[in-house]
């Protein structure tokens, strides 16, 4: 172990913890304990908020010329810090190199650049009628982040409630918190103001649960497991606070029998595998119609071949380790039963050669899923992908909508108007046809039990906002 946080930052400034309880914080790779954070306790989080609160009225009513300047140089400090960042990445979570350089420190960036510009610009007011309508920001906010993308998902909550004038109390998950005490290190460069943004590490059912159901807590905005947000939702709903949740996925890949095979597979399996499958918007079902179903798994055998395993720090390779040794078991559980249950392994699988040490999976590929099995139900959250035939444009719409989950998915065809009527047909809340890039501008959100609200861009500002109509 080489690296020991003792502090919370609390109005401005590092502080002691009330209590002296510590969590440790393991290298997935190694599986060895690198660093100890504090566990906090619900003291620290009445703490947290007394200073939220305390700072949102001279916040709230701050320029936004202002408030976008502070975010400018939290962007700036941020970006000095990115390889710190990106290694940091690497450590706790073991995300390959490359892609913690580009998508785990590079995208939150880009969607902190983009509030610098919304906080500058804020939404004029409306007239309806006698009314004018303004939006005014909700006061205080707990966010409440998952550990799969430590940076970019407290950013995409952090970053719109400041532009919009909250305060923030964050809750980084306890299995990837050194990623979050570096952004706080920005903070404090930055210059932030006391009480703005406050910082407290500890485990969900001690610390989100005290800051969910926190009296002074107008909004609680959550990323993680649909279970746990139902959970903050309760909570929250006790006392009729807001809430913002981004939830699960079983997101579908439908893959037309027009379309450019070769590169839907490299693409959708890229997409299933991204961060080790550790990944909400994951394209983790590829639906192909049958007659070029055969051809398609050929093509996904080899794709899934090409992921090496590996040290994520060693350039070769494309999939580091799970988080922990808890979710490693968990998906070796889904891809037993999914064997058990009928699926036929094409690629992967519980025999493949792994390193000795650390939380590794397979790259797994599955084919003839039942659309109704645990495989093709349930978010696995690893590097699984389970290939399900279908007969037509309608059957795939209907096999990609039978899901509790709404979050993402992908469409492809050669005729783009075609792939088109199916997408609007797809019951999710983001659809990319023929592998059209991320666009961090756009509103991120689910339907069903994937989640309520959006995160991004000017809908996600919006989400941190009331709305008032002044009659005149």
């Amino acid at each position: 172990m080489d690296l020991v946080r003792t502090d919370f930052y609390l109005d401005g400034r590092w502080v002691t913890p009330s209590g002296g309880e510590s969590l440790e914080v393991h290298d997935p790779t190694t599986e060895a304990v690198v660093a100890t954070v504090p566990a906090g306790t619900a003291d620290d989080v009445d703490r947290a908020v007394a200073a939220a609160r305390a700072a949102f009225e001279s916040w709230s009513a701050t320029d936004p010329a202002d408030r976008a300047a502070h975010l400018d140089r939290l962007h700036a400090e941020l970006t000095a810090r990115a390889y710190d960042i990106a290694r940091t990445i690497v450590r706790e979570l073991g995300t390959p190199l490359k892609v913690a350089t580009r998508v785990q420190t590079g995208l939150p960036l880009t969607v902190l650049r983009s509030y610098v510009d919304l906080a500058a610009r804020p939404p004029a007011p409306e007239t309806i009628g006698n009314s004018l309508v303004v939006r005014e920001p909700v006061g205080v906010v707990g966010a409440i982040t998952p550990w799969n993308y430590p940076l970019h998902q407290v950013v995409a909550k952090v970053a719109p409630a400041l532009a919009a004038g909250c305060t923030v109390v964050l809750k980084p998950s306890e299995l990837t918190p050194l990623t979050a005490y570096l952004l706080f290190d920005a903070v404090h460069a930055a210059g932030l103001p006391p009480g703005v943004v406050n910082l407290v590490t500890g485990t969900g059912p001690v610390v989100g649960e005290a800051i969910a159901a926190h009296p002074d807590v107008d909004l609680v905005s959550f990323t993680g497991s649909t279970a746990t947000g139902r959970r903050v939702a309760h909570l929250a709903a006790d006392r009729i606070a807001r809430v913002a949740l981004e939830l699960g996925g079983k997101s579908a890949n439908v893959i037309l029998d027009d379309a450019d095979l070769a590169t839907a597979v490299k693409v959708g399996v890229g997409n299933a595998f991204l961060n080790s499958g550790q990944t909400c918007t994951a394209w983790t079902r590829m639906l192909v119609q049958r007659t070029r179903y055969d051809e398609t798994l050929d093509l996904v055998a080899k794709a899934a071949e090409g992921y090496q395993v590996g040290d994520p720090l060693e350039p070769a390779t494309r999939l580091g380790p799970l988080v922990s040794a808890q979710q490693r078991e968990r998906v070796r559980d889904h891809i037993a039963r999914g064997l058990a249950g009928g699926g036929r392994l094409v690629a992967g699988g519980p025999d493949t050669p792994l390193p000795e040490r650390g939380f590794f999976v397979a790259p797994t590929v599955i084919a003839d899923v039942d659309p109704d099995s645990a495989l093709a139900q349930e978010e696995v959250f690893g590097p699984v992908l389970a290939v399900i035939p279908v007969d037509d444009d309608d059957h795939a719409v209907t096999v990609a909508n039978n899901s509790r989950y709404g979050l993402a998915g992908a469409v492809w065809s050669g005729d783009e108007e075609r792939a088109l009527r199916v997408a609007r047909r797809l019951r999710t809340g983001a659809v990319d046809i023929n592998g059209a890039p991320f666009n961090p501008m756009a509103p991120f959100g689910g339907y069903k039990q994937s989640g309520l609200g959006r995160e991004l861009g000017s809908h996600g500002l919006a989400e941190f906002c009331e709305v008032k109509a002044i009659q005149r």
